[in-house]
């Protein structure tokens, strides 16, 4: 059996498939969560219960109309995304004017009232969601097997994440929306409407995290605690990269995903850990971030 450094090569790789497989989530989840901070200044602890409202949007869908996976990745995101709208409108509009633990506190009290709902009716126990047909199977590529729902994710993954860079970073919209961080009164003298715009951006930050959710239903089955169990490591991700960094969530994203899965493989022990001991490594050197802008 072919080995690198000691380890069975196909023990190597499927463990670099499952790293980039979490990477793929951790960096669109963290990407939503730096699109809110970067452009909005909120701490959006409600961010895991939202992509788990993904996840069951896309399990609602299938039981109860018969829509089955490549509806639930057009109808979720929106559905989510107007969730989001009506949370921003009618409570996180009153704090901008106050401390960023207010916004912090509101949705973290918000996810767990969203969970404990999902709880309640659903128990805790995870509800399958089958992979779609046309992505079932998988490619024999010599040194491992690769499931071809999991390449999908990888690349739809990479996909959206740049796109989202591009809108941002590129474009006149992207640049409407850094100015009014900057100097939202000036971008409002020059006819944008900022309130709307601010809306909207946190509606897209709740869309990315239900998109991620739907496509995590078919690996990680649906449950009202995925969540809460995979928001703190996001968090950490996004304090890695810089908070607010959109090219940061998502290089730190996958890049995580990898070092989490070759812990695996050569120290499992840390598997769990590694993530916050970067992040304190990180914080001690460098503040603001590997792509964050020191203040």
């Amino acid at each position: 059996m072919d080995t690198i450094f000691g380890v069975p090569t196909q023990a190597l790789f499927g463990q670099l498939l499952i790293g980039l497989i979490n990477g793929s989530f951790y960096a669109l989840l963290s990407l939503g969560l730096a699109v809110i901070f970067g452009l909005l200044n909120i701490i959006n602890f409600t961010h895991g219960a939202q992509y788990m409202l993904g996840a069951f949007t896309a399990y609602l869908l299938l039981t109860k109309a018969g829509l089955g996976y490549w509806w639930a990745l057009l109808i979720a995101p929106v559905a989510v995304g107007i969730t989001g709208i009506l949370i921003e409108r009618l409570l996180l509009s009153h704090l901008y004017k106050l401390d960023h633990l207010y916004g912090l506190l509101l949705t973290f009290g918000l996810a767990l009232i969203i969970q404990g709902v999902f709880r309640n009716e659903f128990g805790s126990s995870g509800q399958p969601y089958p992979i779609p047909p046309q992505l079932t199977g998988g490619q024999n590529l010599g040194f491992m097997f690769l499931p071809n729902y999991r390449a999908w994710v990888i690349v739809a993954s990479l996909v959206v994440c740049l796109a989202t860079w591009f809108m941002i970073e590129r474009t006149k919209l992207g640049g409407y929306l850094r100015a009014a961080t900057e100097n939202p009164a000036l971008v409002q003298a020059f006819g944008v409407n900022v309130p709307r715009m601010i809306t909207l951006t946190y509606g897209f930050g709740v869309g990315l995290a239900a998109l991620a959710g739907v496509m995590a239903a078919p690996i990680y089955q649906v449950s009202p605690q995925m969540g809460a169990d995979l928001i703190i490591v996001v968090f950490a991700v996004v304090v890695i990269g810089g908070m607010g960094s959109i090219l940061g969530a998502i290089v730190t994203g996958f890049g995580l995903g990898l070092i989490e899965g070759l812990t695996k493989v050569f120290y499992p022990e840390a598997s769990n850990t590694v993530i916050f001991i970067i992040m304190a490594i990180v914080l001690l050197l460098r503040p603001a971030g590997l792509f964050g802008r020191e203040k």
